[in-house]
């Protein structure tokens, strides 16, 4: 199955089971790229948010007019933090950021309850790795990666290039067909 991506210098369309991998300033336009990804050429997509609320992220697909109802939403901090959740179809909570198992559980039931061109967004390794360690949030990333190629689907990964040094910067992006560069002013350069 093809996917049409909405990536500036990114390729058109990739295959199912392709891994992106979005390296940005820890203060960059990643949301325009997220939503856009999100938005094109999909029947239902997971964003699994470890920086934000279940609230937060149906706040920032409203503001970026993105398809709602296709959306489910794993969050990852409500739990650890005491804050209200209202559980839904379209909602799902693990006890806290560094249950990395439980996020690659829930991208799983998610890819297998859910039928056509399915997007998964990872937001983010860096927090992944903040609450957990690196070398599970790397684990839990190539898990996740080994779904979306079992099941046709593609996904989106955050990873913050102010926080990590170059050699595990460069760990993570050999996992990544697509490894999309997000520069301070916005710049966007894409391998692939």
């Amino acid at each position: 199955m093809e996917y049409s991506l909405a990536i500036e210098n990114a390729p058109e369309t990739i295959p199912g089971g392709t891994g992106l991998l979005l390296v940005h300033p820890s203060i960059g336009e990643t949301d325009r790229i997220d939503t856009d990804f999100l938005k094109t050429d999909t029947d239902s997509f997971l964003v699994v948010s470890t920086r934000t609320t279940a609230r937060e992220v149906e706040q920032k697909l409203e503001y970026y007019d993105v398809d709602e109802s296709r959306a489910t939403i794993l969050d990852t901090i409500s739990v650890e933090r005491g804050y209200s959740r209202r559980s839904g179809d379209d909602v799902y909570y693990v006890a806290s950021p560094d249950d990395l198992e439980g996020v690659v559980d829930s991208v799983e039931r998610f890819l297998t309850d859910h039928d056509g061109k399915r997007r998964v967004s990872i937001d983010s390794l860096t927090e992944m790795a903040y609450y957990a360690d690196e070398e599970a949030a790397y684990e839990a990333a190539a898990g996740i990666l080994e779904l979306l190629a079992k099941h046709d689907a593609v996904g989106l990964f955050h990873l913050s290039k102010e926080v990590h040094n170059d050699d595990v910067l460069d760990r993570f992006e050999t996992l990544f067909d697509v490894v999309i560069d997000l520069d301070e002013d916005g710049t966007v350069t894409v391998e692939s």
